[in-house]
């Protein structure tokens, strides 16, 4: 017997399903079937979006924290490249 293909959902498709699972008065059954996803998924998907929907008003301290790392370490990479070509440069005339 052939194994079924997993089905993939948009991030938008997934996000309206949700928003109607969870306004709505129908069942997740009902509403699952209406929009050809299985149950368990959408009960995933609603977990999903329970547990990580503060995110979205937190302001993503974490891409700020992560930014902030990166823009540190181009700046000591800018000073790793200018020594480098210091030490190049030394050698060269004192070799």
């Amino acid at each position: 017997m052939p194994k079924k293909s997993k089905k993939s959902y948009s991030a938008k498709l997934k996000f309206q399903v949700v928003l109607e699972a969870l306004t709505s008065e129908k069942g997740d059954a009902e509403i699952a079937r209406a929009y050809d996803a299985h149950p368990v998924s959408l009960s995933k998907w609603k977990r999903q979006f329970l547990d990580s929907g503060a995110e979205i008003f937190s302001g993503n301290d974490t891409v700020k924290t992560y930014e902030a790392r990166l823009s540190e370490l181009e700046c000591l990479l800018g000073q790793e490249e200018i020594e480098l070509a210091l030490l190049k440069s030394y050698e060269k005339y004192h070799g």
